[in-house]
């Protein structure tokens, strides 16, 4: 489990900063922001099998993912009404909670900290 959410995680963090600096509204857009959505939404409730961080209960990083989710939903939502510039908000946000969460994995004890000698 924490190996596909890894992987979907670096993917997210790479497509997510590709549709950040393209131009927004054309089909590549679009496509790129569908399947970064997706990848989200799979690391979001994949990080509900993973409690590492603290001794097998749920943590802070858990409180994220559930406004990860959210965000999510409430950017699809905001565009389908043309709220441009909400959708824009809600995805750079988590973009950054991405961002963040992904410097957090660096912490010792962790995954990728044990996998790199940190």
């Amino acid at each position: 489990m924490i190996v596909s959410h890894l992987i979907l995680a670096l993917i997210a963090l790479i497509i997510g900063s590709i549709n950040l600096i393209s131009k927004k509204g054309t089909k590549r857009h679009k496509l790129i922001g569908w399947f970064w959505i997706i990848f989200m939404t799979y690391v979001s409730i994949s990080s509900f099998w993973i409690k590492e961080l603290n001794d097998g209960d749920y943590s802070w990083i858990h409180l994220l993912s559930i406004i990860t989710l959210l965000f999510l939903i409430f950017s699809i939502i905001a565009i389908k009404f043309g709220f441009i510039k909400i959708h824009s908000f809600f995805m750079i946000v988590t973009y950054i909670g991405l961002f963040i969460a992904g410097i957090f994995t660096l912490m010792p004890g962790r995954y990728i900290a044990n996998f790199f000698g940190i």
